[in-house]
């Protein structure tokens, strides 16, 4: 028997279509049926690479009596967090007002009118550590539903008050200015781990946008510690078991303060955004360890996430078989000496124990190590290495391997497009530049509607049914303007200043303060609103990175005022919790550099052009924009009247109204927009 999820396109609802719960997916109709039988809603969200929804499904959602008491008490509502965001965000917000945290999986009771009385996260089985059973939950509930209604609509009336007077209107109070940055630098320096790198303790979460922000920090003051900060962490996150040592890429975040056990999900968002990150990283400093991050994190992308239409996938679970038939955490990336002498036999495993770090008593569970690199390279003979770290590989293919979220996320893979079409220009590897393309061509064909508007998702070369939010309209276009930079192709520019012309009319309130949902989107009981970054930029920040950029190639000045004043936000929480505006405070630094736009005219294939466009894409100056084209092209607005120099290639740089002298001379380009001599 299977439920209503039997025909989502979500792989999370999927795997609980043959549940014995009646599940339903969120609809009008479910909250109709509740109100028909006089019931309340149990709505449980999740997402398919967390490990305690499987463990909540297995346990309770498979159980036929748990089931029985849910169908018949309650209507069930399924929800996928990373097709809903919206959702996720309104109740998540109420659960963490009420209980002081949150988490997935996430289980709240409404009442038919979609608000929130009861609520909770996991609950097991049986009664245990203080926690009621989650029959016991159901019970409880049942009962205050049919004995006590009258307190529960006010509790549930009480909530949605409490919420709607959250509502930000942190838009125009101008954008944040050198003290505020110099504040935020501080605040950041305060909260660094100098022993580890990055910041806080344990668990550690990888602070892509953190970084950004100190890159560019540095570019434009020459704060040495701003690039010490970046530069230590993300050495320190590349040796460690964060960072997978055969494959590339990285886990979710590290359990320990020191990087060493991840959680083992992969997810596409902090892929793309730590590509880009080193890739920028080597941009400043030529280190030689970021540019090998970035380029192996850039093929975990393409070799393990890229889906068969070409764009990329959600996550990679972080459980799989470990050969016994039971689905552990890590199994699929740990290792023990004796399966290294089996793989290596005893020299090269010996090698390969001192190099990765691995132990008898190992750094994981039952005496197995999460491979990391705790000394210093170049010690080691690289052929000998490469041949160690080939063969582990190839081992490693054979074993069960983790089970892939399939569903594509629009604003995931707007990020993937940005950081593939950069990485793919600075290493001269056009085949990245492709997989961007790609990516880029699934979203305008099967994403977007005639109007230009965004669904959320799709699967199978299919879309869903669910509406894009503000982060998916700002990391597309964001996608779109790095290949316009990269490719030279003005229809990219084009697609983002329509996608951004939605984010000016839905998703922008009177006083330049940004919605997560469009103006038209389904009302829930309350309008989701969030700039702060976390695991990836808020759709704030975002929007106002891609509507910076986008003003800057068109010289828009509607999309200059509304970056502007979506930065209002920026200059009231930058000082005060730096590490959770990240993306805002790199966005700030582009608004005080300029940020700088380059023209670069002459012919494609004149070597010169490509040297001076290769140049201007290696500037470090925060937020700078590129244009590449034939002279007299009207392919890109920053190409107009742009002619070539004494019949040479040039480059036109430009920044607050003025323009330097064009040149064709990449090395006085070089000193135009920071890049490394």
């Amino acid at each position: 028997m299977s439920n209503r999820l039997v025909h989502e396109t979500s792989p999370y609802l999927l795997q609980h279509a043959d549940n014995p719960v009646d599940w339903w997916p969120w609809s009008a109709e479910a909250f109709e049926e509740a109100r028909k039988r006089g019931v309340p809603v149990l709505l449980s969200v999740g997402y398919s690479s967390c490990h305690w929804c499987h463990v909540m499904a297995h346990e309770s959602f498979e159980d036929s009596d748990t089931a029985a008491l849910m169908n018949e008490h309650f209507v069930s509502v399924k929800v996928d967090r990373e097709e809903r965001p919206d959702v996720d965000a309104v109740y998540m917000e109420a659960v963490q007002a009420a209980t002081g945290q949150g988490g997935w999986p996430m289980t709240v009771f409404l009442t038919p009118d979609a608000e929130p009385f009861y609520f909770g996260t996991y609950f097991p089985p049986a009664p245990r550590h203080g926690m009621p059973s989650f029959r016991q939950v159901l019970q409880g509930v049942q009962q205050a539903w049919v004995d006590r209604r009258d307190e529960v609509a006010e509790v549930a009336g009480k909530i949605v008050r409490d919420l709607a007077g959250r509502e930000l209107s942190y838009g125009g109070s101008g954008v944040p200015g050198e003290e505020e940055l110099a504040q935020a630098l501080l605040g950041l320096t305060r909260e660094y781990d100098p022993m580890h790198g990055g910041f806080g303790g344990a668990p550690k979460f990888p602070p892509s946008m953190v970084i950004e922000f100190l890159l560019r920090h540095h570019a434009r003051t020459g704060a040495e510690g701003a690039l010490q900060m970046a530069a230590d962490t993300c050495e320190r996150m590349a040796r460690g078991g964060i960072y997978d040592q055969l494959g590339g890429g990285f886990a979710r975040y590290s359990v320990d303060r020191e990087w060493v056990v991840p959680h083992f999900e992969k997810m596409l968002y902090d892929n793309a955004l730590l590509c880009r990150v080193y890739a920028h990283l080597w941009r400043a400093t030529g280190s030689d360890l970021a540019r090998r991050v970035a380029l192996e994190t850039a093929d975990f992308m393409v070799r393990e996430l890229r889906t068969n239409e070409g764009g990329f996938a959600s996550a990679l679970d972080a459980d799989s078989d470990d050969g016994t038939g039971r689905h552990v955490e890590g199994a699929y990336y740990v290792w023990t000496p004796a399966q290294l002498r089996e793989v290596l036999g005893d020299e090269d495993a010996e090698l390969a124990a001192a190099y990765f770090g691995v132990t008898e008593e190992g750094t994981f569970e039952e005496g197995a190590s999460v491979l990391q690199l705790p000394q210093a390279e170049g010690l080691v003979d690289a052929a000998r290495l490469a041949s160690v770290r080939a063969r582990l590989f190839a081992a490693r293919e054979q074993r069960p391997v983790p089970g892939r979220d399939d569903k594509v996320v629009a604003a995931w893979n707007g990020l993937a497009i940005a950081a593939l079409a950069e990485t793919g220009a600075f290493f001269d590897r056009p085949d990245l530049v492709e997989a961007a393309i790609g990516a880029a061509d699934l979203l305008v064909r099967l994403h977007m509607d005639d109007h230009a508007r965004l669904a959320r998702t799709s699967k199978d070369g299919r879309a869903g049914s669910n509406a894009g939010v503000l982060e998916d309209y700002a990391d597309v276009a964001e996608g779109f303007l790095a290949l316009a930079s990269v490719t030279g192709e003005g229809v990219w520019l084009e697609f983002a200043g329509f996608l951004l012309d939605h984010v000016l009319v839905q998703f922008t309130g009177e006083n330049g303060e940004l919605y997560d949902t469009a103006a038209d989107a389904e009302q829930l009981i309350r309008r989701p609103q969030d700039p702060t970054d976390n695991a990836a930029p808020s759709g704030w920040t975002a929007a106002a990175g891609a509507l910076l950029s986008y003003a800057a190639q068109t010289g828009s000045e509607p999309h200059r005022v509304a970056a502007e004043g979506a930065l209002g936000v920026v200059k009231v929480l930058g000082p005060r919790v730096p590490r959770f505006i990240g993306h805002g405070l790199a966005v700030a630094e582009a608004v005080l550099d300029g940020p700088r736009e380059v023209a670069v005219v002459g012919s494609a294939d004149d070597p010169a052009t490509r040297e001076l466009h290769r140049a201007a894409l290696l500037g470090t100056a925060p937020g700078a924009v590129v244009a590449v084209g034939e002279p007299g092209s009207d392919e890109l607005p920053l190409l107009a009247d742009r002619p070539l120099v004494d019949g040479r290639a040039a480059a036109y740089v430009c920044r607050n109204f003025t323009c330097d002298a064009p040149t064709a001379d990449v090395e006085g380009l070089r000193v135009a927009v920071g890049a490394r001599p």
